[in-house]
């Protein structure tokens, strides 16, 4: 298999893919039925499913956890590393004690419609909040909603709601008017970037399957696959932590000036409320968090957010058969998964680089 070949057009094929390169590697293998509706094939609705593979010995004290389709349509790309991974052995890379765990498709809803979010319509990189308290405010995505989410999809409403947007980015920056769009909103159920009113399917799954096979840890390194932000093809890796934690100075030792924070204002993200690291936190209080992003670039940020835009119309005031809709999914399969061969060999070498650094930091740590 070439790495291309790792690579799969449809959430079924990455499946099982998935699943035969980890049986092939050895690996044990776990499954997560998600009872949400897959679109329709000719014997009923595709099922969904998370799928695990552990490799490594079971009384691993030191674990790395890599996570694809957390953003459900960015699986194309995580997928497509971890098959690669598997194919090449390179768990066997890993030192003694330490074990390697995959999480295959954590939002596989997403990843079958070829959406960003859950079956809820909830971003899970926004849903690890704590739903018993107050949630966090986004007064500019409030201000922009009727903007961001508009009723109709013509060039003319178009044009309005760019002038809107246009006009709040003068007024407070650019990368306020990005915080305003993505970092998280807990008002708007039918809006974009929605964290949610309550832990998604994915979120108690990540935390069940966290429990299940890593409740041994004491050192965890989290790299968590996405796409849609900064360069083509290159992969840049965010601290997933805050300044002045432990971690945030584990993740700088790990990959030097190459990581990046929304704090130090060198990351192509705006800071984000709820992300899939505090479900690891919460998941595993006795173990050692260090989390990364690593983030692969595809198509210029406005284009991203546009095709975001565009899909939630889709689904919220549209028809997924139209011809409109037709090309609405294109679009954002295109922001987000570009099917080039030299886009996948320079995400897949970026990703060995970064496991294998990984590797090192963790057993140093």
């Amino acid at each position: 298999m070439t790495i291309t070949d790792s690579f799969s057009s449809s959430y079924a094929e990455a499946r099982e893919k998935f699943r035969a390169a980890a049986r092939e590697a050895g690996a044990v293998v776990a499954t997560y039925h998600n009872p949400a509706a897959g679109p329709p094939t000719g014997a009923g609705d595709e099922p969904l499913s998370t799928d695990t593979a552990w490799l490594g010995p079971r009384d691993a004290t030191r674990i790395v956890y890599v996570q694809s389709g957390t953003h459900g349509i960015e699986g194309f790309c995580g997928s497509g590393i971890q098959v690669g991974w598997l194919s090449q052995e390179l768990h066997r890379e890993l030192p003694a004690g330490t074990a390697l765990l995959l999480a295959h498709a954590m939002n596989p809803h997403g990843f079958a419609w070829q959406r960003r979010v859950t079956e809820d319509n909830v971003d899970l990189n926004r849903n690890f909040v704590d739903h018993g308290g107050n949630y966090p405010a986004n007064p500019g995505y409030d201000t922009l909603h009727d903007a961001i989410c508009p009723r109709e999809w013509t060039a003319s409403a178009r044009a309005a709601t760019d002038a809107t947007l246009a006009a709040f980015g003068r007024t407070h920056g650019a990368m306020a008017l990005q915080g305003a769009i993505s970092s998280g909103q807990y008002g708007h159920a039918d809006g974009v970037f929605y964290g949610g009113r309550s832990p998604a399917w994915s979120n108690r799954t990540l935390l069940a399957l966290l429990r299940a096979h890593a409740r041994r840890a004491r050192k965890v390194a989290f790299i968590d696959l996405h796409t849609g932000l900064g360069p083509f093809g290159v992969g840049e890796i965010m601290n997933n932590h805050a300044g002045g934690q432990p971690a945030f100075d584990r993740v700088t030792q790990w990959y030097g000036a190459e990581a990046t924070s929304t704090e130090a204002g060198s990351s192509s993200s705006a800071p984000v409320f709820g992300d899939t690291t505090l479900g690891l936190l919460r998941a595993l209080p006795e173990a050692e968090v260090t989390g990364i992003t690593l983030e692969y670039g595809t198509v210029p940020l406005g284009d991203v957010l546009e095709a975001v835009r565009a899909d939630n119309w889709l689904h919220v005031h549209g028809d997924l058969g139209s011809p409109q809709g037709c090309e609405i999914k294109a679009q954002i399969r295109a922001a987000f998964y570009p099917d080039a061969e030299a886009w996948k060999r320079s995400v897949f070498d970026r990703s060995v680089d970064a496991l294998r650094r990984t590797i090192a930091g963790l057993s140093q740590s």
